[in-house]
């Protein structure tokens, strides 16, 4: 699938839908029956996002993070929030050298290609913003240095939306730090079956192999961003946006970031689906993982109807 203009992959003989194709299928030899949450995942990734899955423990959240890391060939940190975590835990620490008389920064688990935030809403909102202002900024800054982080760098990060006590929910300000939300979900009946009967996923992950680089994957980043976007493209992400600051239905309409979001994880759907255009199908296969935390029922309640505003907008 050419694009005009984009520098070519690293091995020009395999085209990127090729790739992304053995992606999906060998993760989902481990995290079975969640095809779907697989291509979401991976296009929040190609997109430069980073990804927010809720959902109840033991459902796969961990590992489908940790099944992307070793498929993509990405260096893989997990941490785990808890309350007495602190933003040096994260970060990393300056600490003073007697032989050098000077302090030397020791790097923290966030300098990390993908970096999975297990149970974030557990520890204190300063922790959590430590992490978050790293996500945004890509880069670290400790007693006036600043450090960057490796590239491609991605945040998974998990949380479970029914137990909420002792813990610090995500404020709206910084759930739009994440691109794409998602849940897991329980697996159906014949996928629950070959869980049943498989290997023990730990065993799977630990004969995982990569099935891209990170460069191959900074590459593929750099087609989404070239994939082709009409005009009549985006008089209906326009309207869409329109529809969520009009209508009585939601709390406060759509910013222009999350505009610029809903797109770019449009053109990565379209890349992942082996087009270089984005169709309004891509627009709405994305949307309710892309603006369903961005948004609030006016009256009240956690979940907005994403369905009924896909369905009040027509496709161009």
């Amino acid at each position: 699938m050419p694009i005009s203009g984009v520098e070519p992959l690293k091995n020009p003989g395999k085209s990127p839908r090729t790739d992304l194709v053995q992606v999906i299928n060998r993760a989902g030899e481990v995290v079975l029956g969640k095809e779907p949450q697989i291509r979401l995942a991976i296009a929040c990734l190609l997109a430069r996002g980073h990804l927010l899955i809720e959902d109840l423990p033991g459902v796969g959240k961990t590992t489908l993070a940790h099944v992307l890391a070793k498929v993509l060939g990405l260096h893989f940190q997990r941490i785990q929030f808890t309350a007495d975590l602190l933003p040096a835990d994260i970060l990393g620490v300056s600490i003073y050298q007697t032989d050098s008389k000077d302090f030397v920064f020791h790097p923290g688990p966030v300098f990390s290609q993908l970096v999975l935030a297990d149970e974030i809403n557990r520890t204190t909102p300063k922790t959590q913003s430590a992490l978050l202002e790293a996500m945004e900024e890509r880069q670290v800054t400790a007693d006036g240095v600043t450090h960057k982080l490796p590239h491609p760098f991605f945040v998974i990060a998990t949380q479970n939306p029914h137990h909420l006590i002792g813990t610090f929910p995500l404020p709206e300000s910084q759930l739009d730090r994440f691109l794409m939300r998602i849940e897991m979900g329980y697996p159906d009946r014949a996928a629950e079956r070959a869980l049943l009967k498989g290997r023990d996923r730990r065993e799977l992950l630990e004969l995982l192999q990569p099935v891209i680089s990170a460069d191959t994957l900074a590459s593929l980043q750099q087609l989404v961003a070239r994939v082709h976007v009409a005009d009549a493209l985006l008089d209906y992400v326009q309207n869409l946006l329109d529809a969520t600051r009009r209508a009585g239905e939601f709390a406060e309409g759509l910013s222009p970031r999350a505009g610029l979001s809903l797109l770019a994880a449009a053109r990565a759907w379209a890349l992942l689906t082996g087009r270089d255009m984005v169709l309004p199908e891509d627009v709405q296969a994305v949307a309710p993982s892309v603006i369903g935390h961005r948004l609030r029922p006016a009256g009240g309640g956690r979940a907005a109807n994403i369905k009924r505003l896909l369905e009040s907008v027509p496709i161009p």
